[in-house]
């Protein structure tokens, strides 16, 4: 597929325009310089062509800082990667001698660039547009990616030169999300997925902001793989990026089928990694918990047990969920990730026919629910499975008064030693029959 990769110093637009172009709000936008750090990935269509969108950081090529370092490295592989770059300037600051120098690498690489004057938003900044051919380029496209004005001509500037998609094949895909507080492994995992450094990794907790998608092929099956920012608790989220990074992973969450909850081995299960596999079950996502950095550990054969009734305890609403003991570092046992994942996204998606359902409540559910000295006597007269992803059930019940808990649990369990539902939540819907008048 034809790619386009977004080039340019920090905060002159290019998530902006990176949204337009795709029609999301994928990348995060802000007046706060360097907030996108991660290579943004995303398919725009326009006009029954389809072409890649790549959004990158900010580039500062003499910076030293850590992070800034690793844009630079992100940077440089998007613009091997793309077949066209998109050179964005602002023309509120005119042309700065960052600008120059980043003019000079892009020449240097031989790769064909458009010079894209951002925030040009009304007539009379064209004007000031013109001294950007300064820069050496015949033809200066004037823009304002915040209202849309000049977008479609930069479109059709790129359709130009991407083929013909005919009719766009949607192959399933399993999204995949990455969740968990900051500095567990995420991206590292990420990485160690897809065999190089598609996402920023580095000491510092907070490196991903962005929701950053990869796609991966593996074993004749489609992945997108979502590695979300890492959640914070309340009080540390400072910056407005930070908040805002929150509510995108939030968001990223309902557009997943499976989580994979990512908790570090060495420092254990805490109050956050339970609050954030909250969002996940609440979603009514499958869950997978991830404990990584299982390289770090001196074990013996009580170690995984123990481990894992840790985290039992402190997420008892997660009983259902599967664990796995990995390290991102090493590769060990990622790969089998894979079969998880793929056994829960079919699970999500089982249907229980109502003849079936109800022949399973009267002859196996009913009985002990009626039994003498039960404590969840409730009489059930019929049920249908109303949906999947999650699986979801509807009870009508002979009594408006509400299901204990205990009794939606019970059923809950009940549901899922019959029929499975490996690693997906289950909801439970009741109707009370109306009272004949």
């Amino acid at each position: 597929m034809y790619r386009v990769a977004i080039i340019g110093r920090p905060n002159v637009g290019k998530s902006t325009l990176f949204n337009r172009l795709t029609g999301t709000r994928k990348a995060i936008v802000g007046n706060e310089p360097g907030i996108t750090r991660d290579r943004l990935f995303e398919i725009a269509r326009w006009n029954g062509k389809q072409f890649e969108v790549i959004d990158t950081g900010g580039l500062i090529p003499d910076e030293r800082e850590t992070i800034s370092e690793k844009v630079l490295q992100q940077v440089e592989i998007a613009m091997e990667e793309a077949d066209l770059l998109l050179f964005v300037v602002d023309v509120r600051d005119g042309i700065i001698p960052l600008d120059q120098t980043l003019n000079s690498i892009l020449r240097s690489r031989g790769k064909e660039y458009l010079v894209v004057v951002n925030k040009v938003d009304v007539p009379q900044l064209e004007q000031e547009a013109l001294q950007f051919y300064a820069l050496g380029v015949e033809i200066l496209y004037f823009v304002s990616a915040e209202h849309k004005q000049g977008v479609s001509v930069l479109v059709e500037e790129i359709l130009r030169r991407v083929s013909d998609a005919g009719e766009i094949n949607v192959e399933e895909e399993i999204r995949v999300a990455i969740i968990g507080r900051p500095n567990v492994g995420k991206s590292s995992l990420l990485n160690r997925f897809l065999g190089k450094e598609r996402a920023i990794v580095a000491e510092l907790p907070g490196t991903t902001r962005d929701a950053v998608d990869s796609l991966l092929r593996f074993e004749d099956r489609s992945y997108r793989l979502i590695d979300t920012a890492g959640i914070r608790h309340k009080g540390k989220r400072d910056l407005k990026s930070e908040r805002l990074s929150v509510v995108m992973a939030r968001k990223n969450l309902e557009r997943t089928d499976v989580a994979l909850l990512v908790v570090d081995a060495a420092e254990g299960p805490t109050k956050l990694d339970a609050t954030i596999g909250g969002y996940a079950h609440k979603a009514g996502k499958s869950i997978i918990v991830v404990i990584n950095k299982w390289d770090l550990i001196r074990r013996d054969t009580h170690t995984a047990a123990g481990l894992e009734k840790e985290f039992r305890v402190r997420m008892r609403f997660l009983e259902y969920v599967p664990m796995i003991f990995v390290s991102a570092k090493t590769g060990q046992r990622v790969v089998k990730i894979f079969e998880l994942v793929q056994e829960a996204y079919s699970s999500q998606l089982i249907r229980v026919p109502t003849a079936e359902l109800n022949q399973f409540l009267v002859t196996e559910v009913q009985p002990l629910l009626m039994s003498p000295g039960s404590s969840r006597k409730f009489a059930i007269k019929y049920a249908a499975q109303v949906g999947v992803a999650p699986p979801t059930f509807v009870l009508f019940t002979r009594s408006s008064r509400k299901l204990h808990f205990s009794t939606q649990r019970f059923l809950i369990n009940r549901l899922r030693e019959k029929y499975g539902f490996y690693a997906t939540p289950i909801r439970i819907l009741q109707r009370a029959s109306r009272k004949k008048m």
